[in-house]
């Protein structure tokens, strides 16, 4: 009779903690505060300084799912290939925001843990006792019959949980996760922005080592233009005045290919801290700008969301504050902790675990509070402006990629038809060159002539350069704003 009634016991007893356990998950499944929607940002049905004849990226179309990731190949330039693959492994800032994501990561998985119950054990040994009478220990153990000293062992196991019946925990972990995607998508801005920049010195380069080439060829021109001039004066056809303009424009061309120099040394410098290095560790020898602009596809407007990690960076930050709103409201509902404690005590070490030496516990608590002049409902308040803050820069971002997307479609439009012209100039200065040099030939014009048409001839490529360096230059900006080879689906 004694032990059914023990075991039925028992049975109400687990069926009640069954009860008790199911209400708490049952509670546990729902989550204070909004659900995270992203908002509408405004997104053009297409880009206005788009060229009609320009390539576009469809979701629908194949190449929308080809491999950019080294985007900058597109220029066929392996130097420029080999200096873009050190700038991921060796670039100090890239290293920073990699290090940042990592702790974001750690901080992700220290919010999850607190899901779960925290379980512990301690063990613990002591000896006391007392000097004879029943009231004369002094030592926390006690003393045995006729004050002798008692041993007291113990092992025990401990359990706490503060269950999410709220979804606090969870609202916390949700703006954990989104502050992983800000880091990553951080990352990725950190590393396009360093690549693009590269590029960007790089072509600087290269247009100053073309510059350096015409400027050569432009001191030649007048210093053989000083010399005929010296001979003119000493032959009485020219002046003093003749000689020192000419020696006034010779030593205005060694100045600018002089400054050339330093230009090149500075970018050079550059692009050796971008990849890591000092500027004594890195040496890019000489080459022309490239001749040719490759034509960068364009995606769909809406995809740029997708796109730009600037962009995701904006919109994952959105997430994360709206998150922080439900932690917010949270601390307006009491909080509820359950403990449990099982083991054994005794004063023998050999017959420590039994039944007879068990000992257990449990409990819960519950806290609120009642009132707190308005605290929470400031926090709540602060929680919902800071995520309308981010609302706002999330859309600012939006606007001010387009805008830079645009920017470059127009530079790189109004340029391709400026390097037209110029190249026309440029071909126009030539023949006149060539004219004049027949001419000299011929014996019907001085050498003053020819060099003053070849002087033109260089005034017009040095702009035709300068054309094509900005183009280049546009071309690496546009791919930049565009996301370089980054989507969203990296987070």
């Amino acid at each position: 009779m004694s032990t059914a009634w023990q075991k039925r016991t028992r049975w109400q007893e687990r069926t009640r903690c069954s009860g008790v356990l199911a209400a708490v998950l049952l509670l546990s499944s729902c989550a204070v505060g909004p659900n995270y929607h992203r908002p509408a940002a405004p997104v053009p049905p297409a880009y206005k300084e788009l060229p009609k004849d320009a390539p576009v990226w469809t979701p629908v179309s194949p190449q929308d799912g080809a491999d950019r990731g080294a985007w900058w190949s597109v220029y066929g330039d392996a130097e420029l290939d080999r200096l873009e693959q050190q700038v991921n492994i060796s670039n100090q800032n890239v290293k920073q925001y990699e290090a940042q994501y990592r702790q974001a990561v750690g901080l992700l998985q220290e919010a999850r843990a607190q899901l779960f119950p925290i379980v512990g054990a301690t063990g613990s040994a002591q000896r006391g006792g007392g000097g004879g009478g029943a009231t004369s220990t002094s030592s926390a153990v006690g003393s045995g019959p006729g004050g002798k000293a008692i041993n007291q062992f113990r092992l025990e196991a401990t359990v706490s949980w503060t269950p999410d019946i709220w979804g606090t925990v969870r609202r916390q972990i949700e703006s954990r996760k989104a502050s992983v995607q800000v880091n990553k998508a951080d990352l990725a801005n950190a590393q396009l922005s360093a690549q693009a920049t590269l590029a960007t010195d790089y072509f600087d380069l290269r247009s100053a080592d073309s510059l350096r080439a015409l400027l050569i060829k432009d001191v030649e021109l007048n210093r053989r233009a000083l010399e005929i001039t010296q001979n003119q004066l000493q032959a009485g056809t020219a002046t003093d005045g003749d000689v020192a303009e000419a020696q006034s424009l010779l030593q205005s061309a060694q100045a600018q290919l002089v400054g050339v120099e330093q230009q090149r040394g500075t970018f050079e410098h550059a692009i050796a801290v971008l990849t890591g290095h000092l500027p004594s560790e890195i040496s890019v020898s000489e080459a022309p700008l490239p001749a040719a602009v490759p034509k960068i596809p364009v995606a769909i407007p809406s995809s740029l969301l997708e796109r730009n990690p600037s962009i995701a960076a904006a919109e994952r930050q959105m997430q994360q504050e709206s998150a922080l709103i439900g932690v917010a409201i949270g601390a307006y509902f009491p909080t509820v902790s359950l403990s449990g404690l099982g083991g054994y005590a005794g004063s023998q070490l050999s017959r420590l675990v039994n039944l007879g030496n068990r000992i257990w516990s449990i409990g819960a608590t519950a806290s609120d509070t009642l009132y707190d002049f308005g605290s929470r409902a400031g926090a709540v308040t602060a929680a919902r402006a800071t995520y309308d803050q981010y609302v706002a820069v999330y859309r600012q971002t939006v606007l001010s990629t387009f805008q830079q997307v645009e920017d470059e479609l127009l530079a790189l439009r109004v340029l391709q038809n400026e390097s037209k012209y110029e190249d026309s100039a440029v071909k126009s200065a030539q023949t006149a060159a060539d004219v004049a040099l027949n001419e000299y030939n011929a014996g019907t014009v001085a050498y003053t002539t020819v060099i003053t048409a070849l002087q033109t001839l260089i005034t017009a490529q040095e702009t035709a350069l300068t054309i094509q360096q900005n183009r280049l230059v546009a071309s690496v900006t546009l791919i930049e704003a565009l996301g370089g080879g980054w989507t969203v689906a990296d987070l």
